[in-house]
């Protein structure tokens, strides 16, 4: 009998807890597992660059010049091995291997490196190419990227001066090196081409990063003599090869703040993103991207896209469609937690995604210096929304499992946004133009896998915003991310839905959040942003100065104010990017920063200061070479306030201290 109730005992207790598993929230590593391969401690493995070998083994290079073959970097039951192939190069940020022999791009040349006596080591190295260098830190050089025959692509990093004057010849370029060193200029307009890739269908595509031209990180195709916006590789297009022709002069008439759709239609060589990706609403730092080439070992999403994001230390997704002829597409969350700022994507021999991360002087969420980790598919399929295609009068959203047609038929859960960012020679935009799309009516297909929006007031050459609630499986499963945004460059031609009684729904009022080109800048708080000196103050009883400097820091890691005491603080912005100064209550500088991750499309009109009683004062969102005067009372109790960076993406290395002393 004991032994019974024993055995009855432990049943119930199982089955109790069979339930707690099922019941609870779902998470990405549900589906798609981190695996770590591990780092010897004296290795400083910052990737730059990684290709997978044919015999499963991974090379890696990094930004301190040298290539490593890693051995076992699968789940094969023994620790990876590593040899050093090559050393003494600069910064290698590419990496391919073909043929028995490693590419890879330095600073200032694409070399060729083969391990003639097979031991392990390189014994060639070889110049293909050497490229013009300014000596600006800035002037990075990605790749190569072979195509199909042969040739070698290779992308350069515009330098952090101005307009471009004293540029590197071809930095700004995507260029193609053919197997005799010959260079052939491709496209232009990039900034931060980090990432890039040749699909299956050979259309290049790459990433770029928020920054001078570009309100927010996107992927743009690329065809020959495309111009993807920004001006820096213009004072390469009077060289006769040069298959663009625009330039500085004639960039200039359309630098006056407008949408970068509306810019397009007076430069005929601009070529508008596929997919933006918007920035902290996404993420910060678009980096590599990879086409699903597994078939099927990495889940159901065939042939979409993968994206890595360095800053947020992520992967999103991405699919893409021609209208017109023309690529667009939508972007979607996918795995966050990777261990540091992921900037390289490869697939393993295995079908997972290999992601290699580096983040010394370009801050991330992930903590880690460096690291290496694969990205492996469960076999599960989460539900959610799996494409978005443009219809001639909306949307179809196409979702990974069947939806539950009562819950999806009401209009109460699809919140619809629409917005855009300026094109300007400043450093990146606020969200503008943002307003409401009318939800008109809502067609679900009969397997319940398709639900069609149909939407008023859709406006071309901006990004649409789609955000569910309560919208859930047929099995009662809830989705495991519930937002995504799809470009619409173009609206397609053909038969628009012919909606039923039932399926329409009532046309909610169309209104404009903000329909004018200037965004509206909002403080918090009056009292904790004030730009001039309260009247009762016969003069500050301190003046402080603080600025900052390149790699995402202030000039000073320390302020010191006397308790209660009247302050003028000068912030000055000296570096090439946007920043904000807001202090706030003790060890809770981070809190701050993470809540400004979180202010949605709101952030950039709050210069993304969030609404809390732990923010003390601070200024606004300062443009780089900008300044803002603010006036504060220093806290009357003496300790080790903070200061942070809240600009997304800032605080977690942008800190300071505020000591309050008697």
């Amino acid at each position: 009998m004991k032994n019974t109730l024993k055995f009855t005992l432990v049943f119930f207790l199982f089955v109790l807890h069979a339930i707690a598993q099922d019941n609870r929230p779902v998470t990405e590593e549900d589906f798609y597992a981190l695996k770590t391969i591990s780092i010897p401690e004296n290795i400083a493995l910052e990737v730059g660059g990684v290709a997978t070998l044919p015999d499963g083994r991974i090379a890696v290079s990094t930004r301190r010049g040298e290539i490593w073959l890693i051995g076992n970097p699968y789940d094969s039951g023994s620790q990876p091995y590593y040899k050093k192939y090559a050393s003494g190069m600069h910064e290698i940020l590419g990496l391919a291997y073909k043929d028995g022999s490693f590419y890879c791009t330095q600073r200032g040349e694409l070399t060729k490196l083969t391990d003639d006596d097979n031991d392990g080591v390189a014994d060639r190295y070889e110049a293909i190419y050497r490229f013009d260098k300014s000596g600006n830190y800035h002037e990075y050089v990605y790749g190569p990227v072979f195509d199909k025959e042969g040739n070698m692509f290779v992308t350069l990093n515009v330098a952090w001066i101005g307009y471009g004057e004293g540029l590197a010849k071809w930095h700004g370029w995507m260029v193609k090196i053919k197997p005799d060193g010959t260079l052939e200029p491709w496209a232009t307009g990039l900034r931060s081409p980090a990432g890039f890739m040749q699909n299956t269908a050979g259309d290049w595509f790459y990433g770029e990063n928020q920054g001078d031209w570009v309100g927010s990180g996107r992927a743009t195709h690329l065809a020959k003599g495309d111009f993807a916006g920004n001006a820096g590789g213009l004072t390469s297009t009077s060289d006769p090869i040069s298959p663009v022709r625009l330039t500085k002069v004639e960039l200039a008439t359309v630098d006056n703040d407008q949408p970068m759709h509306e810019a397009a239609k007076k430069i005929k060589e601009m070529k508008l993103p596929a997919v933006w990706f918007p920035h902290t609403l996404m993420g910060i730092s678009t980096a590599d991207i990879q086409e699903d080439t597994t078939k099927g070992a990495f889940g159901p999403f065939k042939g979409q896209y993968f994206v890595a994001d360095q800053g947020h230390s992520k992967v999103m997704r991405m699919t893409l469609e021609k209208v017109n002829g023309q690529y667009q597409g939508a972007c979607y969350p996918f795995k966050e937690g990777w261990a540091s700022g992921l900037l390289r994507l490869r697939w393993g021999i295995d079908g997972s995604l290999i992601g290699g991360m580096t983040s010394r002087g370009w801050a991330s969420t992930g903590k880690a210096n460096f690291a290496l980790q694969r990205l492996v598919w469960t076999g599960k399929t989460p539900f959610e929304m799996k494409d978005i295609k443009a219809m001639p009068d909306g949307l179809e959203i196409e979702f990974t499992l069947p939806v539950d047609k009562k819950i999806a038929r009401d209009a109460k859960n699809y919140d619809l946004n629409s917005f855009t960012y300026m094109y300007h020679h400043q450093y990146g935009s606020l969200i503008i133009n943002q307003a409401k799309t009318p939800l008109k009516g809502i067609l679900i297909s009969d397997d319940g896998l398709k639900v069609r929006l149909v939407m008023d007031s859709l406006r071309t050459g901006y990004i649409q915003e789609i955000k569910l609630s309560d919208i859930t499986a047929s099995n009662g499963g809830g989705l495991l991310h519930n937002f995504a945004y799809y470009t619409m460059n173009a609206i397609p031609t053909g038969q628009k839905a012919n909606l039923s009684k039932n399926e329409m729904v009532k046309v909610m009022e169309h209104s404009m959040m903000n329909h004018t080109t200037t965004p509206v800048v909002a403080a918090t708080s009056s009292a904790k942003h004030l730009t001039e000196m309260p009247a009762d103050w016969a003069a500050p009883d301190q003046i402080l100065t603080l600025g900052t400097k390149p790699g995402l820091k202030y000039d000073k890691a320390e302020l010191k104010v006397k308790a209660g005491s009247k302050v003028k603080l000068n912030f000055n912005n000296n570096d090439d990017m946007q920043h904000n100064l807001v202090f706030t209550m003790p060890n809770t500088a981070n809190e701050i920063g993470l809540a400004a991750l979180d202010m949605g499309l709101s952030g950039s009109d709050m210069s993304y200061v969030p609404t809390s009683d732990k923010v003390l004062f601070h200024t606004i969102l300062t443009e780089p070479g900008s300044s803002e005067t603010i006036y504060f009372i220093a806290p009357t109790q003496p300790g080790n306030y903070q200061f942070v960076c809240t600009y997304p993406g800032h605080y977690a290395a942008m800190q300071g201290i505020l000591k309050v002393v008697k």
